[in-house]
C-alpha cells in the first residue's frame, strides 16, 4: 500500500513538473524580441539589438507573462492622397514605408501592437508628406529633387516615430501623377501647344525652301547668263582667229585659199539629195571641175546660176 502511494505521489510530482517546466519555459527566435511582464511590469527584454541572444529562455511560471515582437523589417501601406504642391498643382501621392521596432519597451508603452503602430505611422508620414511637397514645385517632386524630398519626409517621420519605439528604414514615393481630370486638360495642353510648334516649324520651312528656291532661280539664271556671255565672247574670239588666219593664209597663197573656198562652197552647195543648180558648165563656179589648176578659159561668159 505504501508503494503503490509512492508510485503516485511521484507520477504527480513528474506531472507537477513537466507543466512547470513547460510553462516556465519559452524560446526566442532569430526574427523575434521579447518582453518579460512580471505581473504587468516589464522585467526584461530579450534578444534586442545590442543584447542578449536568441535561444531558450525560462520565466515563473502563472507569474510572468512573455510578449513577443518582430525583429524583422515591417511593411507600411500608404493610402492614396492628394497633395498640394508650392505651384498649386494637385498631384496624386503614393507612397510606402519599411519600419522596425527599435525599442520593445517604449513600442509596449505605446502602441502595443502592430495594427496601432500602423495607423499612427500612417498619419505621421502622410502629415510630413503634405507638408514637405507642400513647399516644393511640381518638376522638383517629380523629376528634379525626388530622393531630397523623402529623405526629408522620412526624417520628419522618424522623429515622431522615435516615441513609438520604432524606426522608419525606407521611405519610397512609388507614384506622383496628376489625378485623372488634371491629366486629360495637360495632355491636351501639350498637344495644342506640339501642333503650334509644329505649324510654326512647317511655315518657317516653307519658307526657307522658297528663299532657297528662289536663290537658287537666281544663281542658275546668272550662271546661264554668265556661261552663255562667255560663250559668244569666246565664240567671237574664235571667229576672229579664225578670219584672221583665213586672211594671213590668203595673202601667202591665194591660189590655195581659193581653191579652199571653192572646195568649201561645193560641199555646202551640193549637200542634200534634192539639190539642184542651173548654170552653164563653164560657170566660174565649176572651173576646178574643168581645169583641177583652177585656170579659167578665155572668153568664159560671167557666171549665170539660178538654185532651187
Amino acid at each position: 500500500m505504501n508503494a503503490q502511494t509512492l508510485r503516485t505521489t511521484l507520477i504527480a510530482l513528474s506531472a507537477v513538473l513537466v507543466v512547470l517546466v513547460y510553462a516556465s519555459a519559452f524560446t526566442v527566435g532569430q526574427t523575434q524580441q521579447a518582453l518579460v511582464l512580471q505581473l504587468g511590469r516589464v522585467r526584461t527584454v530579450l534578444n534586442q539589438a545590442g543584447t542578449d541572444r536568441p535561444g531558450l529562455y525560462f520565466k515563473i511560471p502563472f507569474l510572468e507573462t512573455v510578449v513577443m515582437f518582430e525583429k524583422r523589417l515591417l511593411d507600411l501601406d500608404l493610402p492614396v492622397q492628394t497633395v498640394l504642391s508650392a505651384d498649386r498643382q494637385n498631384l496624386e501621392v503614393d507612397a510606402f514605408a519599411r519600419y522596425k521596432i527599435s525599442d520593445p519597451l517604449r513600442f509596449y508603452q505605446s502602441v502595443n501592437n502592430i495594427a496601432l503602430a500602423n495607423q499612427r505611422l500612417s498619419s505621421f508620414t502622410n502629415a510630413a508628406t503634405r507638408n514637405v511637397l507642400a513647399s516644393a514645385s511640381r518638376d522638383a517632386i517629380v523629376r528634379t529633387d525626388r530622393e531630397g524630398l523623402m529623405n526629408r519626409i522620412q526624417e520628419d517621420v522618424n522623429r515622431q516615430a522615435k516615441n513609438l519605439g520604432v524606426e522608419i528604414i525606407d521611405l519610397r514615393l512609388t507614384r506622383v501623377d496628376l489625378p485623372a481630370a488634371n491629366s486629360q486638360a495637360v495632355y491636351q495642353r501639350m498637344q495644342t501647344e506640339r501642333q503650334r510648334e509644329a505649324a510654326d516649324l512647317r511655315a518657317n520651312g516653307q519658307q526657307v525652301a522658297v528663299t532657297i528656291k528662289a536663290k537658287a532661280d537666281r544663281d542658275v539664271t546668272v550662271l546661264l547668263a554668265e556661261a552663255q556671255q562667255q560663250s559668244d565672247q569666246l565664240r567671237g574670239s574664235g571667229d576672229a582667229d579664225r578670219n584672221r588666219i583665213l586672211a594671213e593664209a590668203f595673202g601667202q597663197d591665194p591660189g590655195f585659199f581659193a581653191f579652199y573656198r571653192s572646195m568649201q562652197a561645193y560641199e555646202k552647195g551640193l549637200t542634200g539629195a534634192d539639190t539642184r543648180l542651173v548654170m552653164s558648165p563653164n560657170s566660174e563656179f565649176f572651173r576646178y571641175f574643168n581645169d583641177p589648176a583652177g585656170r579659167a578659159r578665155a572668153g568664159t561668159p560671167a557666171p549665170a546660176a539660178s538654185g532651187q
